[in-house]
């Protein structure tokens, strides 16, 4: 495995980790959810992502559960929360990144997870109705509180977390040092161009999700849609529609092909695009099945077999 630091920040986060959205709670066992954390542990993965809203706060029940029965040292993992949906509840101070919800939120998570304190702590989402200054002192205090060690964001744009950096030095605060933004071959903007000047005035830090964009890129759907996908998952349409066109399937094939001429498989190919992002501090891996895992952390082994040519024929294909 290898190693970086996150943004600006001391802290080293491996380049490949692990997340729990639609699976820890959901889509598979505890017991699954379980080996999943031992295999990307013990190949060297040390953070391990999630949020309130994930199955409605059972998946970082299951993840803290898992946690203890491990009986991994804390100071050998990190683990994350993100505030802003709520975890079930729709009143109007148990969504959002006010002071109230972050700070209750924040303990919340704690209670799930079991935990003293949290490594990251992101604002899931901008909160228009809240005053970025507010969240920024909501997660100053935080920190100076003991709960939580660093904060980010999660989707925010790049002047919204500007605005949150100049605030928090003007008021000689802790601002964010991570942000956790949608990447992968078919949504790079974002991270591509709308960063780009912020990774070097601010130290941006980034946790990208979604690398396999909700799966397509693994391959699985080039001919007919299998049971047992996320995008066949009731209330997940809105994924299905927004991945799995018809204009993706037919470059997917072509990646496919170029895969298959490396010796490579596509998700690995997939993945190791966006390794060789220096920008990219983490890639959370969404896995199901130990088998969708242990291929993914091929990857850091693969990167020599991507060269700027193939580089060049990815992005030829792409755009």
């Amino acid at each position: 495995m290898e190693y970086n630091n996150l943004g600006k920040s001391g802290l080293q986060i491996s380049r490949l980790s692990l997340g729990s959205w639609l699976t820890f709670g959901k889509q598979i066992s505890d017991a699954q959810a379980q080996r999943l954390m031992e295999i990307a542990y013990e190949n060297g993965i040390n953070f391990f992502d999630n949020a309130e809203v994930y199955a409605h706060g059972e998946s970082e029940r299951v993840m803290g559960k898992i946690l203890k029965n491990t009986n991994w040292t804390r100071d050998s993992y990190i683990v994350s929360s993100k505030a802003f949906f709520g975890n079930g509840g729709q009143l109007p101070t148990q969504v959002g990144c006010s002071r109230k919800h972050l700070f209750e939120a924040c303990h919340q998570a704690l209670e799930r997870f079991q935990l003293d304190y949290l490594d990251l702590f992101l604002c899931h989402r901008p909160d228009k109705k809240t005053p970025i200054e507010e969240s920024v002192w909501a997660m100053h205090q935080l920190i100076m509180q003991g709960k939580i060690l660093y904060w980010g964001t999660s989707e925010w744009s790049a002047q919204e977390i500007m605005e949150a950096h100049m605030f928090a030095k003007q008021n000689h605060l802790i601002g964010p040092v991570v942000e956790q933004p949608e990447y992968n071959l078919f949504t790079r903007h974002k991270v591509e161009v709308e960063f780009s000047q912020i990774y070097n005035t601010v130290g941006l830090g980034t946790t990208v999700w979604s690398p396999l964009a909700s799966g397509i890129l693994s391959g699985k759907y080039n001919d007919a849609f299998p049971d047992g996908t996320r995008l066949g998952i009731e209330g997940l349409e809105w994924l299905r529609d927004k991945n799995l066109t018809e204009d993706r399937l037919v470059i997917i094939k072509k990646l496919a092909a170029l895969a298959n001429d490396i010796d490579l498989s596509l998700p690995v190919m997939s993945l190791v695009w966006i390794l060789k992002n220096p920008n990219v501090s983490t890639i959370i891996l969404g896995a199901s099945k130990e088998s969708q895992l242990i291929e993914n952390l091929k990857s850091i082994e693969a990167q020599e077999k991507i060269t700027k040519e193939v580089m060049n024929r990815i992005d030829e294909i792409c755009n």
